[in-house]
């Protein structure tokens, strides 16, 4: 890992883990690399932040950089869920009743998603 970041459980006891101004990275139960979402999406990440898993397992992925969110489904394109509204978005939770919880930094508060 180059300079890892913040971390988030997956379903099936793998982690999945965001690494600073580079990619993030998914990982099996047995500790080894499934893949990396840049590669695995061709997407390329400004500052990788906040990641978390949804109950669906689909991967969400804070951008300080670039202000955003993306979620990255198991099969088919990312999608950017937040464009506006976030300065710096950081650590990131989802609940099992859909919502997402975004850290801002910037703004001093956690910035609650539907």
């Amino acid at each position: 890992l180059q300079g890892p970041r913040y971390v988030s459980p997956v379903p099936g006891g793998g982690f999945v883990v965001s690494e600073e101004c580079g990619d993030v990275k998914v990982f099996m139960s047995s500790h080894k690399l499934l893949c990396s979402l840049s590669s695995k999406y061709g997407h390329q990440f400004g500052n990788p932040a906040g990641v978390c898993v949804d109950t669906d397992g689909s991967i969400l992925v804070a951008d300080e950089q670039r202000r955003t969110v993306h979620l990255f489904p198991e099969r088919g394109a990312p999608i950017c869920l937040v464009s506006t509204g976030l300065r710096r978005p950081t650590g990131m939770a989802c609940s099992s009743s859909g919502h997402l919880f975004v850290a801002d930094t910037v703004e001093n508060c956690v910035k609650v998603f539907k």
